[in-house]
């Protein structure tokens, strides 16, 4: 909304509201418009702080924070870890460690038959997405 009013100062233009019942063609009109403006972005700020606050918690937590990623099932809110398919995280890590693309370990599980978290095949996004994730929870 600031950029709004920015470039409506900027070419001479006014705005009329017939719904919010603001028209900046005047002082006061131009003050409420912008003070809405700061007010909205302030919400969303405050909806982004306490998202982000409540995301670290629960991963610090050991809590379930997004889909459950390969390599573990949820168990009462909680992240625990499948054997299974952590043996196969580890071999994914080898591969790409070892200088494969990701597309070629996607395409090495799915000749495997290995299938994804949710019984798909396997994509270059997938395998980077879970590189990505076990890289920064390093």
């Amino acid at each position: 909304m600031l950029a709004i009013a920015e470039t409506l100062d900027r070419k001479g233009a006014d705005l009329v509201s017939l719904t919010e019942k603001f028209d900046t063609t005047t002082a006061a009109g131009r003050m409420v418009f912008k003070m809405l403006a700061v007010l909205a972005d302030f919400e969303r700020d405050q909806i982004s702080e306490r998202t982000k606050m409540a995301l670290e918690y629960k991963k610090a937590n050991g809590q379930v924070y997004a889909p459950v990623p390969f390599g573990y099932d949820a168990t009462e809110g909680r992240l625990v870890t499948v054997k299974r398919e952590a043996k196969i995280v580890g071999e994914i890590l080898a591969m790409r460690e070892a200088g494969a693309s990701f597309a070629s370990i996607a395409d090495t599980l799915n000749a495997r038959g290995i299938e994804g978290k949710r019984g798909g095949r396997w994509f270059a996004s997938t395998v980077r997405y879970m590189v990505n994730r076990q890289a920064r929870a390093a």
